[in-house]
């Protein structure tokens, strides 16, 4: 199914065209709108007119988290206030939110690219949606909300939280679409199993995880728990939220919004661009933004782009699950480690719970990877030779992918931390 037929099968060559049209037009509209990028651009010696090709996008200079931060609130934004439809800011941990601000065309423009990955995931009006999301400043939940509502789709708001009231609802309101992180759809899951309720008895037939990185074995997981579809879409507040790539029904890589978005894949030591199919760091430009242009923000995120294309018919540029952020990236005993590919392994072994935590340490100068994990069944506890068969099967698990060893703690299920927003698995005490 296509939301816009037209713009998502449009040949490869004129996609650059338009991708080209609107790069020269952005960049002209944030040199003459925003005085950082105005700032930017002299500082550097660059003109607006020094853009020429897609090429040339390497002349400009990256935009970095900290910029946002460091012109906290509004030194960014490209239009008076009283232009400004919505404002969210992003979920940081530390200091003052990175604030994003939006148009009513960037909301506009925001609900069309939200229909297209919704509809590429097989959504349709006939649908009823379950938004499981934290409603307020975080762009996840209002952003699937407005482009549920675009496809003619019916919408829960249900917000996050209250987990057996979350079922309840996904029960007999009839929801056939859940939204959530991975995380916390693998705790609803876990919910209905202890709840003593039959899956087959929720009419639920298509799942819209994002927000945090997950494996393809998580997403497999999901699937097998809530009899789902389960689909993977990406989006970052200071780009515009959610809406900059989804996965079709064919799940074989992100499709990106190229009309709205260019994206690069760049080593992120030299910052030069990687070949198709290799692995980098991702770089977007949003092309059409008003409220608070966005040129070459370094995401930190990685992945790479996927060769070929895809059985759906789509033809613009999609993205491979993501590996994990450079910033997230643990490096152990000289191996770089990301907490995906951990996952991976564990959600890989049928006697493995859904919950795990990552601890690294270090003793005597030398790193120590910790891995807690919960059992699927609680019986395995009492069973001394199976429980070190699969602490065992764990370990050599994780050193073959890894090439590094772990110590492996096996708890009882349903006792580590839960999250009903982006889950947070990585403790690193060499850094306290």
């Amino acid at each position: 199914m296509f939301y816009d037929e037209k713009i998502e099968t449009m040949p490869v060559e004129e996609v650059k065209k338009l991708q080209l049209a609107k790069l020269k037009k952005a960049v002209e509209y944030a040199y003459n709108n925003s005085k950082f990028y105005k700032n930017m651009f002299d500082k550097n010696g660059l003109k607006p007119s020094d853009i020429q090709t897609l090429d040339d996008i390497r002349k400009i200079p990256f935009t970095v988290k900290t910029d946002l931060r460091d012109n906290y609130p509004y030194g960014l934004n490209a239009v008076p206030m009283e232009d400004i439809a919505r404002i969210h800011a992003s979920s940081g941990t530390s200091g003052k939110p990175t604030v994003v601000t939006y148009t009513k065309n960037d909301l506009e423009m925001w609900s069309e690219c939200m229909a297209r990955l919704i509809t590429m995931a097989g959504v349709t009006k006939k649908d009823v949606v379950q938004i499981s999301f934290g409603y307020g400043l975080f762009t996840g939940a209002l952003g699937l909300h407005q482009g549920m509502e675009k496809v003619g789709a019916t919408v829960i708001p249900a917000s996050s939280g209250n987990t057996e009231r979350q079922i309840m609802l996904l029960k007999d309101l009839g929801a056939t679409v859940l939204v959530a992180t991975p995380s916390y759809a693998l705790y609803i899951a876990e919910m209905i199993e202890k709840m003593g309720l039959d899956i087959n008895d929720f009419k639920l037939r298509v799942g819209l995880f994002g927000s945090e990185a997950s494996s393809v074995e998580m997403h497999n997981e999901l699937e097998r728990r809530l009899h789902v579809l389960s689909t993977d879409n990406y989006g970052l507040s200071e780009i515009i939220g959610p809406g900059v790539a989804g996965e079709c029904t064919y799940k074989q890589g992100l499709h990106v919004n190229e009309d709205y978005f260019f994206v690069e894949i760049l080593n992120p030591e030299t910052f030069e661009p990687v070949p198709d199919g290799e692995y980098g760091e991702l770089v977007i430009t949003a092309l059409s933004k008003e409220a608070m242009p966005i040129l070459r923000y370094r995401t930190k995120d990685i992945t790479r782009i996927i060769p070929g294309t895809c059985p759906c018919g789509r033809t613009m540029r999609r993205l491979d699950k993501f590996q994990g952020r450079t910033d997230d990236m643990l490096v152990i005993r000289g191996v770089n480690v990301f907490p995906s590919q951990i996952e991976g392994v564990l959600m890989d072994i049928p006697e493995v719970g859904s919950s795990y935590e990552i601890v690294v340490t270090r003793e005597n100068y030398m790193d120590k990877l910790e891995v807690s994990v919960e059992v699927a069944d609680l019986g395995l506890l009492d069973n001394y030779k199976k429980l070190e068969e699969l602490r065992a099967k764990i370990r050599h698990n994780l050193k073959t992918v890894l090439q590094i060893d772990a110590v492996v703690k096996l708890v009882e299920p349903l006792t580590l931390k839960r999250y009903e927003g982006k889950a947070k698995r990585v403790t690193d005490l060499r850094k306290i």
